[in-house]
């Protein structure tokens, strides 16, 4: 195991929890972040929310970040009025990842963002989101699948240069993208399903997907491969 790069995950953060007996405030994180990250090379660490002043000395002890999936950004922190849609706000885990994220730009440390962590990443460098869509989600608590179509050129593109089917389950997606961010990555209605920095050396990717409930590592390596 020496050797291998140590990437954080951010977590929920659940207020009732239930397992044997108890019943407690919990930090948790499904299974499959920190299975995807082994799978591809890394150490997980799992990162619960705490107080936004301590984030760059959290980042500064990690080769690499991985923001995780969860609920809706409030819309707030993207000047928007609430859609009726849009689910309960979770200003602690917005306010924790948004400092991660911010710690990880200034640092340099690679980042990547899954699903929610795609869509927080954006609105931090001042995009903003579409608060509902159709065909991007099954029932409650199922993924389903749809395929992804790479573009040209990008650093999602030379990872996985096909179009390729991927585990999805989400409502909101990328509206306005952020300041210097292209999309990288297209769903057949139009959907962005990648976005990563227009130029630059940076390591910085967010993908609207699961790839932790799905076989396809690459995305994962590439993250490993940049932390290493």
């Amino acid at each position: 195991m020496a050797g291998r790069p140590l990437i954080g995950i951010s977590t929920y953060l659940e207020s009732e929890v239930r397992w044997s007996a108890w019943v407690l405030q919990a930090a948790l994180l499904p299974a499959g972040y920190p299975r995807l990250v082994r799978r591809a090379g890394g150490l997980a660490a799992m990162l619960p929310p705490d107080e936004p002043e301590h984030a760059a000395a959290v980042v500064a002890r990690l080769d690499g970040l991985v923001i995780a999936g969860g609920p809706d950004v409030e819309p707030v922190r993207y000047g928007a009025e609430r859609d009726p849609r849009t689910g309960p706000p979770a200003r602690e885990r917005d306010a924790w990842e948004l400092a991660l994220i911010d710690a990880a730009l200034d640092a340099g440390v690679p980042l990547l963002g899954i699903c929610r962590g795609m869509q927080l990443l954006n609105v931090a460098l001042g995009g903003t989101l579409t608060q509902h869509l159709d065909g991007h989600a099954e029932a409650p608590g199922v993924f389903s699948s749809h395929p992804v179509k790479p573009v040209p050129g990008t650093r999602y593109a030379q990872a996985v240069p096909e179009e390729t089917s991927v585990p999805t389950f989400h409502h909101q997606a990328v509206d306005r993208l952020g300041e210097g961010l292209l999309a990288s990555a297209y769903a057949a209605d139009g959907t962005v399903e990648a976005i990563e920095p227009a130029l630059g050396d940076r390591w910085l990717l967010g993908v609207q997907w699961h790839p932790e409930m799905g076989e396809d590592l690459r995305v994962m390596r590439e993250l490993v491969r940049a932390a290493s």
